[in-house]
């Protein structure tokens, strides 16, 4: 099934495995070249050995599967910072393609040190067209990513069935907290001060004095890097950053726990049909067990609601984000949806789903808009 002639603007990627073989598996990767034709937006890639895997928890079960590619080289991808490893994500049960892009544009609005780049573009895979693809940078350690100098952690907030086999984690009384960089032996001299860190944290948080700026949280945390990342995925509803994964932060000896990078926010602005952050009214995250407890502290709440009003001024910004977006992708979905057929069919976990890209992109305007409004509301009432 090739594509139609209809240029999409997009630039395409061909990606060959060796022996045209099946990307079957999350862990091993095959071996394989990429080509990139970049049309006159994006650079070329001459040819280039590569090689990709699966990628994802419950977007692995979509029949349009996302990968993790990686280059033998640091490169310049699409225009993006050079790295090794690229994310291919599918979009498949965000008919829109823009839950991630839009929420990782918050990011860019946000005080975050640093939020993933992602560009679309038409995937081939053995010659056989796949799709539109959401490339992406992926969360890990690097200068231009996740600075974590030459001794910091970058730490996820996940759940045990989740984590590999070769996964380090300790627990908080709260939380598991699976350390994602560096690669550690269990209970060695970094493990017990990263472990030991974020425990005396989480003490501090829920102790008496919590509030004092000395002694209590504030001695430990990015103020701001906590309340922008509280602020954008209560904004979006992401489902799972009230407890259950993609909760990232990261922390340099020495420095404070800085909250983020943002990931994972295809289950986001309503796209959910399991939980309550389908809803635009309702708090969400507020109910993530150290956010509640930094509400419990005015001076938090403070910068809660400065912060608000400013994300509140970028409602306009980001609803013409929408607009040009899905304008820019107004052939692409339309190939797309020709290969996967999902427009007007449930595809888990959509509470509603449309026949067409724009009801889609509507349904996506609408649900910020009154979800603005309503935290407009409820964020002065904390």
């Amino acid at each position: 099934e090739a594509a139609s002639s209809e240029p999409t603007g997009l630039p395409i990627i061909y990606l060959n495995t060796e022996n045209n073989s099946e990307i079957a598996s999350k862990d091993e990767y095959i071996n394989g070249n990429i080509r990139v034709v970049g049309g006159r937006n994006f650079p070329s890639l001459e040819l280039m050995d590569m090689e990709i895997r699966g990628r994802g928890n419950s977007t692995w079960e979509h029949p349009k599967k996302p990968y993790q590619m990686k280059l033998d080289s640091k490169q310049e991808f699409l225009g993006m910072a050079e790295d090794k490893k690229w994310l291919f994500l599918a979009e498949y049960s965000d008919k829109t393609m823009l839950r991630n892009r839009m929420a990782f544009e918050l990011g860019y609005l946000s005080s975050l040190a640093w939020t993933p780049d992602t560009e679309f573009a038409e995937v081939y895979l053995n010659g056989v067209y796949n799709g539109t693809y959401h490339i992406s940078q992926k969360v890990e350690e690097g200068g231009d990513r996740v600075d974590l100098g030459d001794s910091g952690f970058l730490l996820e907030i996940d759940q045990l069935e989740r984590l590999d086999q070769d996964d380090v984690s300790f627990n908080t009384d709260r939380y598991l907290v699976n350390i994602k960089e560096p690669e550690l032996v269990l209970d060695d001299a970094q493990y017990q001060y990263i472990s030991r860190y974020i425990n005396e944290f989480e003490d501090a948080l829920f102790s008496a004095n919590f509030a004092n700026p000395t002694t209590g949280y504030a001695a430990y945390i990015n103020i701001d890097s906590f309340v922008d990342w509280f602020l954008i995925n209560e904004i979006v509803k992401n489902v799972d950053a009230q407890w259950w994964s993609s909760i990232f932060f990261h922390v340099i000896p020495g420095e404070k726990i800085n909250m983020g990078p943002l990931w994972d926010f295809d289950l986001s602005f309503g796209n959910v049909d399991y939980a309550d952050s389908q809803y635009a009214q309702g708090w969400w995250v507020r109910d993530n067990e150290w956010i509640e407890r930094l509400l419990d502290d005015p001076a938090f709440v403070q910068r809660v609601k400065t912060r608000f009003a400013y994300f509140k001024s970028k409602q306009t910004h980001m609803l013409n984000q929408i607009d040009d977006y899905a304008a820019y992708l107004q052939y692409a979905q339309a190939e797309n949806d020709d290969k996967w057929q999902t427009f007007g069919e449930y595809v888990w976990p959509n509470p509603v789903f449309f026949d067409t890209h724009q009801e889609e992109v509507n349904y996506l305007k609408t649900w910020f808009t009154n979800r603005m409004t309503w935290l407009d509301g409820a964020i002065q009432t904390l």
